[in-house]
């Protein structure tokens, strides 16, 4: 399954304002943190698809001198130092990220990030382990994530989980997996969406599930708020994404 596909198509098609920005401070930010923490410093501009990278000493221990941009939201001479198999555990992780602070009220967004361990293989293919620390930073003018800030930086200390969504103001953390995404919906929730997907009707969604039709739009609008999406066609897309149905 193409996990990147999805969390690039969720993130670069999102409804970015058309003001005009100037250089925000999250660059100031990163390229002081990989200072002080001599870690890598990833900013990537999602509405213009661009990424500039901030290096501290430990990109020399992965080979990385030199690297400075990249016309992509990805961070490719990075990611290409991990299999395949751990790609999928990346961007598996970000989906449920996005998904994950969607379902939150904006001002409490930024108080949360996501932290995985992944194995790395350096210039002289031994194995690294690295934490991978991703925020997010949105648009002031509109609901998009405008910046994605990663940092890699040798795992030090063990994680409660293999990914975990932090609150950075409270310490507490949650595991972000298959468990969590089944959360997402209620057990109706998914059969009424399972339904609509196929092309029922309300008038028909009822009838399969012996409820009334109000009820089945109370479902729908419950639906579109969890999954934050505008539409019956873009929640299915989005269940389907997290393999909710």
């Amino acid at each position: 399954m193409n996990y990147q596909k999805k969390i690039d198509n969720l993130l670069r098609k999102q409804p970015f304002s058309d003001n005009g920005q100037s250089m925000d401070p999250v660059y100031g930010y990163a390229e002081s943190i990989a200072v002080l923490e001599n870690c890598i410093a990833v900013v990537s501009d999602l509405k213009s698809g661009t990424s500039r990278i901030f290096s501290g000493a430990f990109a020399e221990v992965l080979g990385l001198t030199g690297y400075s941009s990249e016309n992509s939201i990805w961070e490719k001479e990075i990611i290409a130092m991990m299999t395949d198999t751990e790609c999928d555990v990346k961007y598996m992780a970000e989906l449920r990220f996005y998904n994950f602070l969607r379902q939150l009220p904006r001002n409490k967004r930024s108080e949360y990030y996501l932290a995985t361990v992944l194995r790395f293989r350096d210039r002289q293919s031994r194995a690294l382990d690295v934490l991978h620390r991703l925020y997010y930073r949105y648009d002031d003018a509109s609901d998009a994530v405008r910046y994605g800030l990663c940092l890699y930086s040798p795992a030090v200390f063990n994680l409660p989980a293999r990914s975990v969504v932090i609150n950075s103001v409270t310490g507490k953390w949650e595991e972000l997996s298959e468990v969590t995404d089944n959360r997402i919906l209620s057990k109706r929730e998914k059969q009424v969406l399972a339904l609509i997907e196929r092309g029922h009707t309300s008038r028909a969604i009822a009838e399969e599930l012996c409820i009334s039709k109000n009820t089945v739009s109370r479902h729908r609008q419950e639906i579109l708020a969890k999954l934050q999406t505008h539409n019956s066609t873009e929640a299915c897309r989005r269940a389907k994404q997290l393999n909710l149905i």
